[in-house]
């Protein structure tokens, strides 16, 4: 029981070191692009706050619609609570991004709790913040439409990749740990969808990078077509920063 406990807190000290990194680098590439622009401003302001909380909450209520698809095992589902975080992405940089991510998965384990030992809600952090890093970083230097559509391919792409790594690596015998299970009856999990599936390597390959494929791609094309709808209302929130993908 001791050791169940402290592997518990164990991973959650990770998970938290994990968001704290992705902070971080988002605070970076925003400081560097704020220099660059010529803004002096606080890059975390009382609007970003109350957007984030915003959208934040929204993106957990799409977090509890969740989707099976035919080709995943049914731990595997497509929501789309990533969009809201696109969205403020685009709006407010990529630190607003990260900090509204963290808030849907906080919202979700507060209400719901968990039901993977807060595995999946680490991995929907990871994987999330490998769509949104790269889309806002390049979006944050171009701010037009060309930019928010190269920055979501990037971040579809790098989710797609990152995401097969990080689950083959690590969150799938990570969640086999924790669960007490064998590699093994995850794989065969897969291979009962997909005879391909023949290690957790293929398991990544077949299932995992087409379902982190498909959300990307989603995700990307929802947020660039309704950010513009939404810009004008998050522009008179945001006024010190000008917001402008559609010309």
């Amino acid at each position: 029981m001791l050791k169940t406990v402290v592997e518990n807190l164990v991973f959650v000290a990770e998970f938290l070191g994990i968001v704290f990194a992705t902070f971080v680098v988002a605070y970076l590439f925003e400081k560097i692009a704020n220099r660059k622009s010529g803004y002096t401003g606080p890059i975390i302001t009382t609007q970003k706050i109350a957007m984030v909380g915003l959208f934040g909450a929204i993106s957990t209520i799409l977090m509890m619609f969740e989707f099976p698809v035919p080709f995943a095992p049914t731990f595997y589902k497509l929501d789309f609570s990533e969009l809201p975080v696109m969205i403020v992405t685009f709006a407010f940089g990529p630190v607003a991004g990260i900090l509204t991510e963290f808030i849907k998965i906080l919202l979700k384990v507060m209400f719901r709790s968990t039901t993977t030992a807060f595995v999946g809600e680490l991995a929907n952090f990871c994987v999330g913040a490998s769509l949104i890093l790269p889309s806002s970083i390049i979006y944050i230097f171009n701010k037009t439409r060309k930019g928010a559509l190269l920055g979501s391919i990037a971040g579809t792409l790098t989710m797609t990749v990152f995401g097969s790594l990080f689950n083959a690596l690590y969150l799938l015998p990570k969640f086999a740990q924790m669960y007490g299970m064998d590699l093994g009856a995850l794989v065969g999990m897969g291979s009962a969808i997909n005879p391909a599936v023949t290690s957790i390597q293929t398991f990544a390959l077949m299932i995992v990078a087409p379902l982190n494929l498909l959300k990307g791609c989603m995700i990307s094309v929802l947020t660039i077509a309704l950010y513009k709808k939404f810009s004008p209302i998050l522009k008179q929130s945001n006024s010190f920063r000008e917001v402008n993908t559609a010309k």
